[in-house]
């Protein structure tokens, strides 16, 4: 506790003062680079998955993301956080450390998963905590005017990797998609299309390349309202 008082201390102290700024968050090779290859075996990461994640520690640990995932690990839909509870351990890791190491750009949270916040081990340790959690039963939906459309996108494109009712897949760092904000699912998907997101999937890129706007946020908003009880394992 007293480590975990220190770093949230240092952080607002950073955070408050423009000469104590945290430093920026790393710029490492991604999609847009010659012989990219997605989910690379890493140290940190490898070190992260080995650990057995101590979800009362993770609790502590979680005290940093929950200015914007919410306590419960719901997130924002109007903010565009994502919804973490129920997701997969393995893709928590994941994008956490490709945040740190700045495979995923997102400077906004590295300042709070960054090494000096909290260590490989502790990573571990919050993604156990938020897998267990239960998946909140309110989100943030479409408008619902298309999800035929969507449906039929989402059953020849993504259930594939993504599972037939959004599953996801622990093994295969595939994440959870049902019951997902629509507004982080189109804000991502757009983003994967176009090239935005440096540790996408070349898979789910090609798979997309061609969605218009509005393929992208009908099939976001069919998985966003794909059923709660497809929690992972």
């Amino acid at each position: 506790m007293i480590i975990r008082l220190v770093c949230l201390g240092a952080l607002a102290l950073a955070a408050g003062s423009a000469s104590a700024s945290p430093p920026a968050q790393p710029h490492a090779p991604g999609i847009e680079s010659p012989g990219y290859v997605w989910n690379a075996p890493n140290e940190e990461q490898m070190i992260a998955l080995a650990h057995r994640g101590d979800s009362e520690n993770g609790e502590e640990a979680y005290a940093v993301c929950r200015g914007c995932h919410q306590a419960d690990g719901s997130g924002r839909g109007d903010a565009i956080y994502p919804q973490l509870a129920g997701q997969h351990a393995s893709v928590l890791i994941k994008q956490m450390i490709d945040v740190r190491a700045g495979r995923r750009d997102n400077p906004k949270m590295h300042p709070f998963v960054a090494e000096w916040v909290v260590s490989s081990e502790e990573v571990a340790d919050i993604a156990a905590y938020l897998s267990q959690l239960p998946i909140p039963a309110t989100n943030l939906k479409g408008d619902g005017t298309d999800l035929a459309r969507g449906e039929a996108l989402y059953e020849k494109d993504c259930a594939t990797c993504h599972g037939a009712q959004g599953e996801g897949d622990a093994a295969e760092f595939y994440p959870r998609v049902a019951h997902q904000h629509y507004s982080y699912l189109d804000h991502e998907s757009k983003l994967i299309r176009d090239g935005g997101r440096r540790n996408a999937n070349p898979e789910m890129v090609k798979a997309i390349k061609g969605y218009s706007d509005a393929d992208i946020a009908a099939v976001s908003d069919y998985m966003s309202r794909l059923p709660i009880e497809s929690r992972p394992e």
